[in-house]
């Protein structure tokens, strides 16, 4: 079952991507909704995406598609008011490529992180900016990089790890791995026997094995970030 808010929202992206071919900005959705801000957006295609209504189509600025549609009311609020049949599914075929949107939100910036030996984990907080289509459903931090134990993964010694917050990981995913509470790294997680083991992706570093007890899953890799000066 959708909230309001959610089902003018859902209705809204499908009519004007059956119109145009191309995903409703954040702040032309903000608009449709009367919404106070884009956070609510942000909230709502959270929501949508959770319950499988829509998905977001990666390394795509304003791209959304509409993979299954609710039954309409027989009213609709103006924001969902585009003719279109009830509960009409949404179009399976590949939409044209949507054009670049500047749409960006800001997420916690908690200073560096060790791509190599682990380092004090969280060094204060900042804000940082990212565009919105990098990031998916969740909560979601950054960490500034610091090391080249990751270069093979193409993580690179100043970049932005774009992380999303969890506690659970499956063996080969890149996580934020806290130790002892104190020290933090970014590396492949893997179970080996009794033991945990983070992997580098550089051949010029080892893995690195501790006991299940002492290390804390603290998110998985998102995305990355790079700046160019």
């Amino acid at each position: 079952m959708l909230t309001r808010k959610q089902h003018e929202l859902v209705c809204f992206i499908n009519d004007r991507l059956e119109e145009t071919g191309i995903s409703p900005s954040f702040e032309e959705m903000k608009e449709a909704l009367d919404l106070k801000s884009k956070s609510g957006v942000h909230r709502l295609i959270s929501a949508l995406e959770e319950r499988n209504f829509i998905r977001r189509l990666p390394n795509r600025a304003r791209a959304l598609e509409v993979l299954r549609m609710p039954e309409r009311p027989e009213k609709t609020s103006p924001a969902a008011s585009a003719a279109a049949p009830a509960a009409a599914p949404a179009r399976g075929n590949v939409r044209p490529a949507p054009t670049p949107a500047n749409d960006v939100v800001e997420i916690p910036l908690h200073g560096r992180i060790a791509a190599g030996v682990p380092i004090e984990a969280f060094e204060g907080s900042s804000m940082l900016a990212v565009p919105a289509a990098l990031l998916g459903s969740g909560e979601h931090y950054a960490l500034e990089v610091s090391g080249d134990s990751m270069v093979e993964a193409g993580i690179l010694d100043g970049d932005y790890a774009l992380i999303r917050r969890t506690e659970t990981a499956r063996d080969g995913e890149i996580v934020v791995a806290l130790i002892e509470d104190s020290e933090a790294t970014l590396k492949y997680f893997r179970r080996e026997g009794a033991m945990i083991r983070l992997d580098p992706a550089n051949r010029a570093y080892e893995p690195q094995r501790y006991r299940p007890d002492i290390v804390r899953v603290q998110g998985k890799l998102s995305g990355i970030l790079r700046r160019y000066d």
